[in-house]
């Protein structure tokens, strides 16, 4: 075997190596998900929120800044006091880590809207589409905190200004 073709077939097996070890593929979120509310109750449309169980807080409606994202996102108080951000109909472009932000802003428009203005990370985006809920911090107040972006490596995707 020629030194060259040593080098091309080990070149093939440390890039399999490191592919089997690291699995880049799993790094991102690109399926559906379809969540209940907590207690086992379907999640209802942003618009009929107003059921004995969930007492709608804050909602709004996604638009694109980065990536195409659409969907809608409401701020749920639950029996008990828990509050959680519901996303419907829900869809937005995969990524590597892409994370849920409230943002202590109106709205935001661009990224740098975003990074000042203190966000607080509820988690990983669970989906790239369908209905899914995250926690909202006991506490947080949500007249400071009036936007959720959905938010990945320092890029805005988009956002939903909540009202």
């Amino acid at each position: 075997m020629s030194r060259r073709s040593i080098l091309v077939v080990g070149g093939i097996l440390g890039l399999s190596l490191l592919w089997l070890l690291f699995r880049p593929e799993l790094l991102s979120v690109d399926r559906s998900v379809t969540e209940s509310l907590p207690g086992g109750r379907a999640a209802p449309p942003v618009v009929f929120l107003e059921q004995p169980s969930a007492l709608r807080l804050a909602s709004g409606r996604f638009h694109n800044v980065a990536h195409e994202t659409n969907g809608n996102a409401a701020v749920l108080e639950l029996s008990g006091g828990k509050r959680i951000l519901l996303l419907t109909d829900f869809e937005t472009s995969n990524g590597p880590d892409v994370r849920v932000l409230l943002i202590a802003a109106g709205d935001a428009t661009d990224s740098d809207t975003v990074t000042n203005s203190a966000p607080v990370e509820l988690g990983r985006l669970k989906s790239t589409s369908g209905d899914q809920s995250y926690s909202v911090p006991a506490g947080l107040d949500l007249a400071k905190y009036r936007a959720v972006t959905i938010w990945c490596l320092g890029v805005n995707f988009g956002t939903a200004p909540l009202s």
